[in-house]
């Protein structure tokens, strides 16, 4: 009996060794066994199964968490004040100061009129500030090439530098700022045609004869004119290029939209926004815009707005860390109307936390949490506001969009 638990012991260690040891195996293998068998490939080492998934990650997690972290810059919270310090990465900022000449000193009033009175409350202090002279009018025609894109304290979108290719520009003309639209970086180009498609641009193409007339001619000239508006548009429709908005497509989106023909852009300025084209009045005078809050208005067909996006979209997601941070950007503390005295809110007063059972409402005594105090647009007084098509989603409307 123990012979043979002596073999069957030697029989087991003759199987495991050559699993552990591939190279002798093959060795005895190419010299011992016949022909036919030497062909067969020889096993790798075997391991458990958990040292096969111990390498391995998911990839969609991965991935989540990667783009998380190159958005967003945080900090080691060795202070209280960075612990929820949260700001969206930027490198391709400029970290130098402004163009001297394009600026000009901004004069703080502590949010006080001419008389001394408080006018908008929650402002002062802050650290001091230059404001930038933007170009929202955009006439000059020709190449400009963006030089960087910087920070402006005054606005929540980035801010382009603009240099004109024109050799007899000089200061303000060769210089300038624009709101900078997402993805535009240092060395691309931007070019205005407000002024209209200059002569020669394209082989094909009369700048008199608005886009919609070019596919209205009949026979071999409709072919030729869609064949050269569709080259106008591959080569105006870029981000950053103003554009009047007769030439834009419907589902184009815009920003810096201007409401008269001559005017500056007033619409979606701010970080992240954007408008879209939605369709062109056939034989009419406007062109229909949705705008950032879901509104659908009328704009002339000959007032301008510039293709893409605005920049900085991650800016609302932002987190200050500290109080201090925005008595840095001139922000005043807000005081609750239950913490004031009677004389002061409506919420004020009383015994404890208490509101007097009273609806929310602002200190001058109007409804503060929906509570609509005007109607424009259709469902308004008459004639309040002709250009709005159909009103901003509001309440459940919204919820459901």
């Amino acid at each position: 009996m123990l012979s043979s638990v002596r073999g069957s012991a030697g029989l087991l260690r003759s199987c495991i060794s050559p699993l552990s040891k591939p190279s002798s195996l093959s060795s005895t293998v190419s010299r011992s066994i016949p022909t036919p068998l030497a062909r067969h490939t020889v096993l790798p080492n075997r391991t458990y199964a958990t040292e096969i998934w111990k390498n391995t990650t998911n990839s969609d997690i991965e991935k989540a968490l990667s783009r998380t972290e190159n958005i967003f810059k945080t900090y080691k919270p060795i202070t209280p004040g960075i612990r929820h310090l949260k700001r969206p990465l930027s490198p391709h900022l400029y970290k130098g100061r402004p163009v001297r000449m394009l600026t000009i000193p901004k004069r703080k009033k502590g949010g006080r009129n001419a008389d001394g009175h408080i006018t908008v409350r929650h402002r002062g202090g802050g650290h001091k500030q230059r404001i930038r002279t933007l170009d929202f009018l955009r006439m000059t025609p020709g190449v400009h090439d963006i030089v960087r894109i910087e920070y402006d304290p005054g606005r929540s979108a980035h801010i382009a530098l603009l240099r004109n290719r024109d050799p007899n520009a000089e200061g303000t003309e060769k210089w300038s700022y624009i709101v900078a639209t997402e993805g535009m970086r240092a060395g691309d180009q931007v070019q205005s045609f407000r002024q209209g498609i200059p002569e020669g641009f394209i082989p094909g193409f009369e700048s008199p004869k608005e886009a919609a007339d070019l596919e209205a001619n009949g026979g071999e000239d409709a072919s030729s004119h869609s064949l050269a508006l569709g080259i106008l548009r591959s080569m105006t429709l870029l981000p950053g290029n103003v554009l009047p908005l007769k030439l834009i497509p419907p589902g184009t989106v815009i920003n810096s939209i201007s409401l008269k023909p001559e005017g500056p852009a007033i619409l979606v300025r701010s970080a992240g926004t954007f408008g879209q084209v939605v369709s062109h009045e056939e034989n009419g005078r406007y062109v229909h815009v949705r705008l950032q809050s879901g509104e659908v208005r009328k704009v002339l067909r000959e007032c301008c707005a510039t293709i893409g996006k605005v920049s900085n979209p991650l800016w609302k997601n932002r987190s200050l860390g500290k109080a201090g941070r925005a008595r840095w950007l001139g922000r005043r503390p807000s005081v609750r109307g239950v913490a004031m005295n009677a004389c002061d809110h409506p919420h004020g007063g009383g015994r404890g936390k208490s509101k007097s059972n009273k609806h929310p409402v602002s200190i001058w005594g109007w409804g503060t949490k929906g509570t609509r105090t005007r109607r424009p647009g259709p469902k308004g007084p008459k004639n309040s506001n002709k250009m709005v098509v159909r009103e901003r989603p509001r309440g459940k409307e919204k919820r459901t969009s």
